[in-house]
């Protein structure tokens, strides 16, 4: 039922951009439970800066291929934001994976998309009707399932995942803006240069020296993080979002079965509930979006016509019409320009 909501073609691109999507839960999906395994001997707050620091390993080919040029920048003050609260929810992710349940902290991280659209319409202007609105208040209702602030059952750890949510979508809001006049690697590497250095001043507070072992895992956690970013991009590149991001919600069992296997941790039925309601809603705002660019799209392509335009008068009425001065005749040529991607935004984590 679900393949059938979201079915897309050709064929090969529908089964490439699910096999890319499934590679990236499986990525953070890894990258979930490993920080959970260190964040055991290693305190969140210094393993969030190596993952910064490890996480620029892969833009130095980029930044010696550029040098300065790729960096160039007029929104130096906007990077700099985005980079504080893309730490701001690192550091909330990471001391949440450390004292609750993987699967818990990865359910309430799928409402990163329902608070994008939330802050697209307060920040950036973007209309959005009643039916995602409807759409937003089920999934806020999911969160509140598997947060339970009210109850005997409040957990700071399901919190902390929450207000991780909040500054991941502000992060990504940030990044909508900044994509209109940068590049996707000046993005991530600016977000890197910026994050690390200020990711060591918590850090510092509660260092202690990581050993071998902890930091082979460290840099695992970033390169998993980093791949798991890059099979992302392709996916939504390769299919619709709408269709691909059925497929990012298996990182919640793919999280389940690892915590189940190494930590001996099992997720409750409120958990299930919630995440279903959140999956749900954020199934339906991908779908939406995806109907509304496309028909954006189709009205962009159409011709633009108007009375003084020859074309479009009746030919039993164009006889009294004198011809232009000008010998080109030709209609108008119709707009091919896509509407602006939906981005996700890279994740923070």
């Amino acid at each position: 039922m679900v393949m059938h909501l979201f079915r897309v073609s050709p064929d090969n691109d529908a089964l490439r951009g699910a096999l890319l999507m499934t590679g990236a839960a499986i990525c953070f999906a890894a990258m979930a439970v490993l920080i959970r395994y260190i964040t055991r001997d290693v305190h969140p707050f210094e393993a969030a800066f190596f993952r910064n620091l490890f996480g620029l390993i892969p833009m130095i080919p980029w930044m010696l291929r550029h040098r300065l040029s790729g960096l160039r920048t007029l929104r130096l003050k906007l990077h700099f934001i985005r980079a504080v609260i893309g730490l701001a929810g690192m550091l909330c992710l990471f001391s949440a994976l450390a004292i609750a349940p993987a699967a818990q902290v990865i359910a309430i991280n799928f409402t990163v998309p329902i608070l994008t659209t939330i802050l697209a319409a307060v920040v950036l202007g973007e209309v959005v009707r009643a039916r995602r609105w409807s759409a937003v208040a089920i999934g806020f209702v999911g969160a509140m399932i598997i947060v339970r602030p009210f109850g005997q059952t409040f957990e700071t750890g399901a919190i902390l995942a929450l207000m991780a949510t909040l500054f991941m979508a502000t992060a990504v809001t940030t990044v909508k803006m900044l994509s209109r006049t940068e590049s996707a690697n000046a993005i991530v590497t600016w977000m890197g240069m910026i994050m690390t250095p200020l990711s060591l001043v918590p850090a510092l507070m509660y260092w202690q020296q990581p050993t071998w072992e902890q930091l082979g895992v460290l840099l695992v956690i970033a390169v998993m993080a980093t791949a798991g970013q890059q099979l992302f991009v392709r996916a939504n590149r390769a299919a619709d979002q709408s269709y691909v991001m059925a497929f990012d919600f298996l990182r919640l069992p793919f999280v389940a079965t690892l915590a189940f296997i190494i930590f001996g941790e099992t997720v409750d039925f409120w958990t299930w509930a919630g995440a279903s309601l959140i999956i749900g809603s954020t199934l339906y705002i991908a779908r939406r979006e995806a109907v509304l660019a496309k028909r954006e799209k189709r009205r962009r392509r159409m011709p633009t016509t108007g009375a003084a335009d020859a074309q479009v008068i009746p030919a039993t009425k164009a006889k009294t019409i004198n011809p232009p001065e000008s010998p080109d005749l030709s209609p108008p040529e119709t707009s091919t320009d896509t509407p602006p991607q939906n981005n996700s935004g890279s994740r923070d984590a």
